[in-house]
């Protein structure tokens, strides 16, 4: 008996000096630096009128003119415009991509198309101007926008951004406590992504203000 339980007492030390000997048995895992251009995190949004923040008529009488509307204006509910889009990341986070469809929209009307930050109706900054290296009537003239994004796009936006207005409406803060340092990367936007904090915005003639159609990024699972 005393044997026994001297052998048993033995067991579990012994299990605990041969643990770590067959970690470090286990095979090293393959290692392949060049799959960071593969796609890795996708994101879509089903972009429609009734995700927008607010009516064209609500548009706050202090807005500047170029953010105003120009030709008549309808309704959420009058709107029958619509959209799918998706975003795409590499593995390495060294660049994203942007696919959209639309409906119900002439391409000609579109003056604007954002990728901003902010939660679902908010209307929040711009962090991707899909209209500084494109005409986005063209772009969309098959009623279908695919774009890559790197890290130039988004410093394009904060360069673009000048005075009070620009400080406000271009470029995404880090944290939000601390507005002066913006996202650059697209790490960062990613980041955003995964936080769900990322919004299609289409704007047209008749809804430039509050935008058209809008469409929150979810993670997408089919």
């Amino acid at each position: 008996m005393f044997f026994l339980s001297k052998v048993s007492a033995w067991i579990p030390l012994a299990a605990l000096v041969l643990a770590p000997l067959a970690l470090a048995a286990e095979p090293a895992p393959r290692l392949n630096p060049e799959r960071g251009i593969e796609i890795g995190a996708r994101y879509q949004s089903w972009l429609s009128p009734h995700q927008e923040g607010g009516e064209e008529a609500d548009t706050p009488g202090m807005v500047p003119r170029q953010f105003r509307s120009t030709t008549a204006s309808l309704s959420r509910d009058e709107r029958k415009s619509a959209g799918h889009g998706v975003l795409r990341f590499t593995r390495d986070l060294s660049r994203a991509y942007v696919d959209v469809r639309i409906a119900g929209i002439d391409p000609a009307s579109i003056t604007m198309f954002h990728i901003h930050c902010g939660k679902p109706g908010m209307l929040g900054p711009i962090l991707v101007d899909l209209g500084l290296k494109r005409d986005l009537r063209q772009a969309f003239a098959g009623n279908l926008l695919t774009a890559e994004i790197r890290n130039d796009d988004l410093l394009a936006v904060l360069k673009h951004s000048h005075g009070p207005i620009g400080f406000f409406t271009g470029g995404c803060p880090i944290l939000i406590g601390n507005p002066l340092d913006r996202v650059k990367t697209i790490a960062g936007m990613a980041a955003l992504a995964r936080e769900g904090d990322l919004y299609f915005n289409l704007h047209t003639t008749g809804q430039n203000y509050f935008g058209d159609i809008r469409g929150q990024l979810e993670v997408m699972r089919d």
